[in-house]
């Protein structure tokens, strides 16, 4: 059976945090490479952080420092700890699972067409 489920999204003023989660079941025998992404309406889908199957941890550079990921393996729930949230963080956050990474000098290069399975999204609105 694979499911991805978010939760935790929600309305926060500008300057909150929000911790939404993503409950993961994949084919993947251990922890999945996972990461989240974003999308806002007529934007194109947005990667915002990963986590290999070892538990090394990338944040894409415009969100690092506010943004984080992290993964409770026991309990197959992924997070994304959200801090000084601005407006033009409001979208539908999405888990992806049993991915795979691109870097480009170093960077990562997120993509959605390198993860195989999605979540349905759990909307986040900054106000």
């Amino acid at each position: 059976q694979v499911q991805l489920v978010e939760s935790g999204g929600g309305s926060v003023q500008a300057g909150g945090s929000l911790e939404p989660s993503c409950s993961y079941s994949t084919p993947s025998a251990n922890s999945p490479c996972m990461g989240w992404f974003r999308q806002a309406p007529g934007k194109e889908r947005e990667g915002i952080a990963v986590i290999d199957s070892v538990g090394k941890r990338t944040v894409s550079d415009s969100l690092k420092g506010r943004f984080s990921i992290s993964r409770d393996s026991a309990k197959n729930t992924l997070f994304l700890q959200m801090n000084s949230l601005k407006p033009e963080d409001t979208a539908m956050y999405y888990c992806a699972s049993d991915g795979r990474l691109t870097f480009d000098g170093g960077r990562w290069r997120p993509a959605v067409s390198d993860f195989r399975y999605w979540g349905q999204g759990t909307q986040v609105t900054v106000s």
